[in-house]
């Protein structure tokens, strides 16, 4: 069984995007890397070659400023990865650069990429996901934070990734059936400095709004990023992957939050109350069919 990774980055230093955790977090499962890294005004490029090891392909890119509407130049980076990747690959395994997975799920995926490879009507495999939120010390609860996306695809041409680059579909925008491991995807697009936060906000905005950053925009999205207005946060009370000790050692805000608050829609109520009884949470998005 042969295993690519694949992921995009741009501006990871400016930004501070644990790419490099990211990336060395999925290599024990990987034959190879493909980063495609786009046309950075830091030394990511730079970053991303001082990884020492020998399975990492880099891939020049140009972001495509046609594409900024919806976030789908992310979608058109996470393509041009997947697209170079070995053509004997059986698994491809994609990790967003604000994305890291926790060693103690290794041999659950190994499995699971073994127990499905051969089985053709398995388009990918899912995964749940933890939203750290302000700090590594709480993760998000409520309904707006997406609780599964798909991360390993099969090598199939038909696949592309979705949209802002989301999760995948096939063919003409057919979902994906996927099985589901019981493995968790960390992600940590929320926990940066309040500057860092903010600058990131701000920046993305040209990818969803088409360029079209306003005067005002920018006003309201300057100085530092609040983190205090969040509906709802759990403390977090596992361990982070190891690739992650030197970052969170190096954490240098505060953010403190009183667990007893919370601003959820009667939505969400209903949603926690039906997912305590049945196991099942209704009503949330699914960009797949789980088989």
């Amino acid at each position: 069984m042969k295993v690519s990774g694949f992921t995009f980055i741009k501006n990871a230093i400016q930004f501070d995007y644990p790419i490099v955790e990211a990336i060395l977090s999925v290599l024990p499962l990987c034959d190879e890397m493909i980063v495609a890294v786009g046309d950075s005004s830091d030394q990511t490029r730079k970053l991303i070659a001082s990884i020492p090891s020998d399975k990492i392909r880099i891939i020049d890119t140009v972001w495509n400023t046609d594409l900024r509407e919806g976030g789908a130049v992310l979608a058109d980076e996470t393509n041009k990865a997947f697209h170079a990747i070995s053509n004997d690959t059986d698994w491809c395994f994609y990790i967003q650069g604000d994305e890291v997975l926790h060693e103690q799920y290794y041999d659950t995926i190994r499995k699971g990429m073994l127990q499905w490879k051969d089985n053709i009507e398995v388009d990918g495999l899912l995964f749940k996901y933890k939203h750290f939120y302000g700090s590594f010390d709480y993760v998000a609860t409520s309904s707006r934070w997406y609780r599964n996306e798909i991360r390993i695809v099969r090598h199939n041409p038909k696949i592309y990734s979705y949209r802002d680059a989301q999760g995948f579909r096939k063919n003409d925008d057919e979902k994906l059936k996927v099985k589901a491991l019981d493995a968790y995807i960390y992600h940590y697009g929320w926990v940066r400095p309040p500057k860092t936060m903010m600058d990131k906000k701000r920046n993305f905005g040209n990818y969803w709004g088409g360029g079209l950053i306003t005067e005002e925009f920018t006003k309201q999205n300057s100085g530092e990023f609040d983190y205090s207005q969040i509906d709802a946060l759990e403390k977090f009370t596992g361990t982070h992957p190891s690739v992650m000790k030197e970052r969170i050692e190096k954490m240098n805000w505060h953010f403190d939050y009183d667990l007893s608050y919370n601003n959820l829609t009667v939505k969400d109520h209903f949603k926690n109350i039906m997912e305590k009884w049945t196991g099942i949470r209704p009503f949330d998005y699914r960009n797949y069919i789980l088989i």
